[in-house]
């Protein structure tokens, strides 16, 4: 059985490469989506003795990301069903994350620094947040205009958080990354 994987836009390497991802790690993809674009290659680089924790809204996303993590045996894959935009809206430990992801995920939220607050909830010390989204190209398949992400306002969100922005990049042709590195 074949599965789309979304790499046709985002090279998940490249993002897996910018957030320093090492065997072992725990990972955290905040809105995983239906292909697993991150999930199942993330789980193939680094390894069963790693945890790689799928969240999304949808349940029937989480239904297909367990049905194929069980085909293909990654054991190291949770699913976690929770609403990312409140503190404490995931089923996951504090401090307990070395990596948390956002692919074209913050372009669908609404309460994006709800979403980060999350996310350094969940982060260890000297973890890193990547977000990778949308920048506006006029594609008629992109996100509509007020639904970009404000990297402007991430970076600030990141200064008063206790982050520094470690790097920006491009992701692709459509899209544009961020890792925020948490210095505490």
């Amino acid at each position: 059985m074949g599965f789309h994987n979304g790499n046709q836009l985002i090279d998940p390497y490249l993002i897996f490469k910018k957030a320093h991802v090492q065997p072992g790690m725990h990972v955290a993809d905040f809105g995983c989506g239906r292909t697993g674009h991150m999930i199942f290659p993330l789980a193939k680089m680094i390894g069963e003795d790693s945890i790689i924790y799928a969240i999304d809204i949808l349940k029937p996303v989480l239904a297909t990301i367990e049905k194929r993590a069980k085909l293909e045996s990654f054991l190291q894959v949770h699913t976690i069903w929770a609403d990312i935009e409140c503190v404490g809206g995931t089923a996951i430990a504090s401090d307990s994350v070395d990596v948390v992801l956002f692919v074209n995920t913050l372009t669908h939220v609404n309460n994006r620094h709800g979403a980060l607050e999350e996310a350094r909830r969940v982060l260890k010390a000297k973890g890193r947040i990547v977000i990778v989204d949308w920048i506006k190209t006029g594609l008629s398949f992109s996100p509509a205009d007020e639904r970009f992400v404000d990297f402007i306002d991430i970076m600030r969100w990141a200064r008063m958080h206790g982050f520094s922005v470690q790097e920006e990049f491009i992701a692709g042709k459509y899209h544009k990354g961020l890792v925020l590195y948490q210095h505490i």
